[in-house]
């Protein structure tokens, strides 16, 4: 809801309150004002102009060369390439000096030799929306009426003096979609009166019931009906304040007869719809269900086809509008037109939103028929558009209207006692305080010692329990001024579980080691279920699956995630690194509910790194999998209860692929994807790894330990082992860490050779050792006696001999 705030001004006094200020205290009460925009921010130097003279420029075809009173001691020649300049015209002038949007200035300019001193506005280039133009003046510039005074401020004319408050209205609030509704909330808040339209108005002798008969068949639809006719009406454009009012609330002006009905729907909130007597082809009105496959061509020049579950205004024979939503071109009020049904009635919210949706027609008309409109407006709605119809179309009013009237209008009645309000808000407000709370929102109260019987007017129909007099109490007493407590009791706060801890501090580290989340299906075809199950189960079927591609509660992880890949890969993302923290779903031997295990996978593929201006490219390897696995066990610090072992596993590639052991448990494994299974599903070289999480979240882990820093220096000692092909490098390395004792800290693989000097079926493993004691400096005796264990170790254990 768009609201002006000089024209609120008409029913408020707002003295000694900014636009910006009223916005802050409506947010505050609980509408929130969403922004307050100036109109004319950063425009200046415009003004009506009268052109006094004007012809074709004597070297250009499209453009004219006028000559233009501004107000000030001589006219000034102006070049305009509007198609619609004319002389006698009233013209928005933007001088020379003048800002325009976009903080366009405007200079002393010659165009094919004349001189420009200014430039001729259209409302677009004032900054005004193209769909808010009338139709008339989309293409060219804005004519003022004659009686515009020269010389005067274009900005205040066309109202872009004002602000506009942008309200963001809950459903519940649709008294707020009215101009006089605003009213009735800023009153409320500023503790001042609301003042009403006045009507003023002369009916004719004419009867209004002998021109047009009103019947109603969808009594439920359509409770209150009134219908009040103008006579000798003349259609030409509104005063230029009502067409400004209408642009800045975001309607757009059409003709004097439209734009009142679209007025009065901004200030009452009650929609209203003219009908050209002299097209409606009869002299009776009819409401009705609309019948099955029953056709009507709207405003908007489109045949709809209606079913029963719309309600139709007819002329007795066929429609003429769908009620509430949008009126028929066979009755609209076109320039000729001279006498004009008023239609002024009450809709039930649910038929009109079923129109809506159904012909996708939400006007602001259905909006307010469908959140509800005061019940008590209806009537005092039409007689205000026939007294500006006549006061601005000319039109004389027949006497009295002709209606329908079955509707039963009961204000809410709540009754809610002192002590509630201040227990449900924590307050210790007073009787005279909820009592004036109430006053100044214009709710009949009556007092019965601490209880407050109170009738909400028909215009709040989201007032009808306990709980929605404590809001209001709440919002006009100032939430600010709510006191604010700590919740009193003897629970202890909440915190993360170590295991909750465990499995952020496992996100993190993937995502720090540049892995992308990602959350894939439980459910799975048949054939994936089981893919590269940990632990081999029958997987679960679903009692009524969706598809038979997610028929079965995964066993893993992987699966969805290569799909992924997949995915990403088709659409040229290559390089892709993915992990994933979620339940897989084992099958009880009970037959009861499945065992849920949380499990952690990942998949990658690609290039690691890609640093093309060094000509460096690092592909994905089985290490760079490792090396985002250690990360995460050094995270957890699980780093020394974890083993590694060459493992032969389906689908997985047999010669770069390894189960994890944790303190000699298969948790898991790590390797890269079959190249069958990577060719079928059209993949690249990709490298997956999957955990049991529970597993590893729940170990037992040694508590941190510091160690100061050494005094002493460390000694490397470098071996080449020449073993069986068959040998591992971790089998080795175990071997080593056992046999160096205290003082060997560390061991490291960092050489591999298999060249044509090796003798057949053998192999040369490097390792690189550190000795090390932090109470002394080593010697070369100790460094012996603890190598020597070292190699005799390896020679029995494996045949490993010393490679010359």
């Amino acid at each position: 809801m768009f609201v002006s705030y000089k024209w609120l001004q008409d029913y408020v006094d707002l003295s000694g309150i900014s636009a910006a200020e009223l916005a802050d205290k409506i947010t505050k009460s609980g509408i929130e004002v969403e922004g307050v925009e100036k109109k004319s921010e950063g425009l200046k130097g415009v003004v009506i102009g009268h052109v006094l003279e004007c012809e074709k420029h004597p070297d250009a075809d499209k453009l004219n060369k006028c000559l233009v009173d501004i107000g000030a001691e001589e006219p000034v020649q102006i070049i305009c390439g509007a198609s619609n300049v004319g002389k006698g015209q009233k013209v928005a002038v933007a001088t020379v000096g003048a800002v325009l949007p976009g903080n366009f200035k405007i200079k002393k300019a010659k165009l094919r030799g004349e001189v420009s001193n200014g430039m001729i506005c259209s409302l677009q280039e004032l900054g005004i929306e193209s769909k808010l133009v009338a139709k008339e003046y989309s293409v060219g510039i804005f004519n003022f009426p004659q009686e515009a005074t020269v010389g005067e401020d274009a900005l205040v004319a066309l109202g872009l003096d004002d602000e506009i408050l942008e309200l963001s209205l809950t459903p519940n609030r649709s008294d707020a979609l009215s101009m006089l509704g605003v009213a009735y909330e800023v009153a409320a808040i500023l503790g001042r009166d609301v003042k009403w339209p006045t009507i003023e108005k002369e009916e004719a002798v004419e009867k209004a019931s002998d021109t047009i008969d009103v019947r109603v068949d969808a009594t439920e639809d359509n409770p209150l009906y009134i219908a009040k006719v103008v006579k000798n009406v003349k259609v030409e454009p509104s005063p230029l304040w009502m067409q400004t009012r209408l642009m800045n609330a975001g309607v757009r002006p059409h003709n004097n007869i439209v734009d009142i009905t679209n007025y009065i729907l901004l200030e009452y909130g009650q929609p209203l719809h003219a009908f050209d007597y002299d097209r409606l082809g009869s002299k009776e009105l009819v409401i009705r269900r609309a019948k099955d496959a029953e056709k009507i061509t709207t405003l908007d020049e489109t045949e709809r086809t209606l079913t029963s579950d719309h309600l139709v205004i007819t002329n007795g024979t066929e429609p003429v509008a769908i009620a509430g939503v949008m009126g028929g071109a066979n009755s609209e009020v076109k320039d000729d037109t001279t006498t004009v049904i008023i239609e002024a009635a009450y809709f039930a919210g649910t038929v009109i939103r079923k129109a809506s949706k159904d012909h996708g027609l939400r006007s602001e008309a259905s909006a307010r028929f469908e959140k509800g409109v005061d019940p008590a407006r209806v009537r005092e709605a039409g007689e205000r558009a026939a007294e500006l119809m006549a006061k601005y179309a000319g039109g004389t009013i027949l006497g009295g209207s002709v209606e329908y009237n079955n509707l039963k209008m009961e204000p809410a009645v709540v009754s809610i006692t002192l002590n509630k309000i201040n227990n449900a808000l924590g307050t210790n407000i007073s009787t005279d305080e909820v009592v004036g709370i109430f006053t100044r929102l214009k709710f009949d109260i009556q007092v019965d010692g601490e209880t407050f019987i109170v009738t909400a007017p028909t215009r709040r129909g989201d007032i009808t329990i306990e709980a929605d007099l404590v809001e209001e109490v709440a919002r006009l007493h100032g939430y600010d001024n709510i006191p604010s407590t700590l919740p009193v009791g003897s629970s202890t706060p909440g915190r993360l579980t170590d295991y909750q801890q465990k499995r952020r501090l496992a996100r993190r580290t993937f995502e720090g080691a540049g892995l992308y989340q990602a959350t894939t299906y439980s459910l799975t075809s048949a054939e994936k279920a089981a893919q590269f199950a940990l632990e081999e189960r029958e997987s679960i079927r679903l009692a009524m699956p969706m598809s038979e591609e997610r028929s079965q509660l995964r066993l893993s992880i992987v699966p969805q995630l290569l799909e992924v890949v997949k995915y990403n890969n088709a659409r040229q993302t290559d390089s892709v690194a993915l992990y994933e923290i979620g339940s897989v779903f084992l099958k009880k031997e009970d037959a009861g509910l499945p065992e849920e295990r949380e499990h952690v996978a990942g998949a990658i593929t690609g290039l690691w790194e890609a640093n093309l201006w060094q000509g460096e490219k690092k592909p994905v390897d089985f290490f760079v999998a490792k090396g985002v696995l250690e990360a995460l066990f050094d995270t957890l610090g699980v780093t020394k209860q974890i083993e590694y072992r060459k493992a032969t596993i389906k689908d997985m590639h047999p010669g770069r692929t390894a189960e994890v052991l944790l303190n000699g448990v298969v948790i898991g494994f790590i390797g890269q994807v079959h190249p069958t299974v990577q060719k079928d599903m059209d993949i690249k070289e990709t490298y997956v790894f999957e955990l049991s999480f529970k597993a590893l979240a729940e170990v037992d882990v040694e508590p941190i330990a510091y160690q100061t820093i050494p005094r002493f220096p460390s000694i490397t000692r470098d071996i080449a082992l020449v073993v069986d092909q068959d040998k591992t490098a971790g089998e080795l390395e175990h071997i080593i860490q056992e046999a160096g004792g205290s003082l060997l800290k560390e061991v490291h693989l960092f050489d591999l050779y298999e060249g044509e000097r090796m003798e057949e079926g053998k192999k040369s493993l490097a390792y690189s050792l550190k000795y090390f004691d932090p109470e002394r400096t080593l010697t070369d005796e100790d460094i012996t006696k603890a190598h020597d264990k070292v190699l005799n170790a390896v020679k029995e254990q494996t045949g490993a001999v010393l490679r010359g």
